[in-house]
């Protein structure tokens, strides 16, 4: 019996496969690529389950496949202690396009194209530190979203 529903499951989830997107709660990889049932939490857990155990999510979100974003950069715990000891000072050169601890940034997160990185985190500024009190977390958080 339990064979059939799974087989059952499995037949539901691949004939829908063309019509969703990749749900945000489990999120990219197989499992939300076969199965875009998103409705139960059942069908949740089949996907995550299915994204950890067929090991593709990590090779998606490295290459950009299976519904996942390629990042171009990582947030290393080194760039997060240069943000957090230069909050002031990269907050200026940012505003700015350009400096030292801009550079210093690009350099811990192995920007390719420096130019690029600052002209999006200049034009980006009020989105990265988004108030006078913003948190060194938040910081990071909106320079990973904004150059990543």
């Amino acid at each position: 019996m339990k064979k059939i529903i799974l087989s059952a499951l499995a037949v539901a989830a691949l004939s829908t496969a063309a019509f969703a997107t990749t749900n945000n709660q489990t999120g990219c990889g197989l499992g939300g690529q076969i199965i875009k049932d998103d409705s139960s939490a059942l069908m949740l857990a089949l996907q995550a389950t299915t994204n950890s155990t067929s090991g593709n999510q990590t090779f998606g979100i490295t290459s950009g496949t299976s519904g996942c974003k390629k990042v171009k950069f990582v947030m290393n715990e080194a760039a997060q202690e240069f943000v957090a000891s230069n909050m002031d000072e990269l907050s200026k050169d940012i505003a700015k396009g350009q400096g030292e601890s801009v550079d210093t940034l690009a350099e811990l997160l192995n920007v390719e194209d420096k130019a690029a990185f600052s002209a999006a985190l200049q034009s980006n500024y009020n989105d990265i530190y988004t108030s006078k009190d913003v948190q060194m977390s938040d910081v990071v958080e909106n320079i990973s979203t904004i150059a990543g």
